[in-house]
């Protein structure tokens, strides 16, 4: 499971040395995409064939489930990380999440995220203020 929050400067190639205790659960080989409120989302392969096999569950007939997939696949890396514990991010991946040099690496479960660094205070300061009405809204559907 991946927990915590950790700054982190990523170089002038693209990569982005992740925490030991991250690259560990890894298990060196990983996937990136492009992930919902422009961060990153990084997977191990097997658990991004099981975010994947939920996709694929829906089937090619909604047009929605369609879309969604394609967000998830179509700009999808496989790699190994490199001999000093780096991930190395695309480009387009980089230009998605608007990632410049200060980023913030955060576990989320079963995934780890990585936002720019300015973007997650932003991001966390609203969703701080806002988190009791949330709990309480999902409390009276019976999620939490």
């Amino acid at each position: 499971m991946f927990l915590g929050e950790y700054q982190h400067t990523l170089d002038a190639k693209g990569r982005l040395s992740l925490p030991a205790k991250f690259r560990n659960q890894l298990g060196g080989s990983y996937v990136v995409v492009k992930g919902i409120e422009k961060c990153l989302y990084v997977f191990s392969p097997a658990g991004f064939e099981a975010f994947l096999g939920q996709l694929m569950e829906r089937g090619d007939f909604g047009k929605d489930f369609r879309e969604v997939r394609r967000f998830f696949t179509a700009g999808a890396k496989e790699d190994e990380l490199d001999s000093a514990g780096r991930i190395s991010i695309p480009v387009n991946q980089r230009e998605y999440a608007k990632l410049e040099r200060e980023v913030t690496v955060i576990g989320n479960g079963d995934r780890v995220e990585i936002w720019d660094a300015a973007a997650w205070s932003a991001y966390n300061s609203e969703t701080e203020g806002r988190i009791e009405e949330v709990t309480s809204q999902l409390a009276e559907l019976g999620i939490l």
